[in-house]
């Protein structure tokens, strides 16, 4: 899969796809990564992108002549790519959404925008607006790297075992359960004896408790929005039962 970004910044987008899992998939050819600057596309000698927004306002705005020019560049090099722009009134990213635009198979155009946003007919092009979050960030570098980097985890070769990317956290909208190694014993903290018990039907219940247990401690509105299996049920009234007899503080 391929990966475009619209960058003013390209050294961000460069740096970050040299490491870790995503430098070694790009090593090994299972995704690439290029940038493309709309300063080469400005037509004045300052080499501007941006201008005051009309009818006035603070801050400026990225115009749409350069940015639509970097795009018909990054369609050019992938006509059958799927334009994200990266925008606080997008779309909230959720992990659905990113395994649709792993299976989709399409390579991927990013806008990044900076300043004060896009002139609204460089988002008009876009196919998707999607956001990482209710906050703003001073350009659209990083959360566009995360969404390189959740969904080339689901692209064939890119993690060690495909199981990795479907056992995490979201996959089944429950957050995930708690993990340990050896030592057994650290600092008077034991890792729970059935981890250790070689029952693996003893094992996966275990996790799948402790990982109702992790949602609804932290983030109990994506309850209503899990699969709930068979045994759920009577999982998750046996862990609300536990919850009640701990003392403040205990974990």
């Amino acid at each position: 899969m391929e990966f475009i970004f619209i960058t003013l910044f390209p050294e961000m987008i460069e740096q970050a796809s040299r490491v870790s899992i995503i430098g070694r998939a790009v090593e090994q050819g299972l995704v690439s990564v290029t940038c493309i600057n709309p300063r080469d596309y400005a037509t004045d000698r300052h080499r501007s992108v941006d201008a005051s927004p009309c009818g006035g306002g603070a801050g400026m705005v990225l115009q749409a002549g350069t940015y639509c020019k970097a795009l018909d560049r990054a369609r050019e090099l992938a006509p059958d790519a799927l334009t994200v722009a990266l925008t606080p009134v997008g779309e909230p990213l959720r992990q659905p959404r990113v395994e649709a635009l792993a299976a989709a198979g399409r390579d991927l155009i990013f806008l990044c925008g900076h300043y004060e946003g896009f002139d609204e007919r460089i988002l008009e092009r876009a196919d998707l607006r999607l956001s990482v979050g209710d906050f703003v960030l001073t350009g659209g570098e990083l959360p566009a790297l995360c969404i390189m980097d959740a969904v080339a985890r689901f692209l064939p070769g890119v993690l060690g075992k495909m199981v990795s990317a479907e056992e995490d956290s979201f996959a089944d909208v429950l957050l995930e359960y708690p993990q340990y190694t050896r030592p057994v014993c650290y600092e008077g903290r034991q890792v729970p004896e059935v981890l250790l018990s070689g029952n693996h039907a003893a094992i996966a219940r275990w996790r799948r408790k402790e990982a109702l247990r992790a949602t609804y401690r932290c983030r109990p509105e994506l309850l209503g929005r899990m699969h709930w299996q068979k045994g759920d049920g009577a999982l998750f009234l046996e862990m609300l039962e536990e919850e009640k007899t701990k003392q403040p503080g205990e974990g």
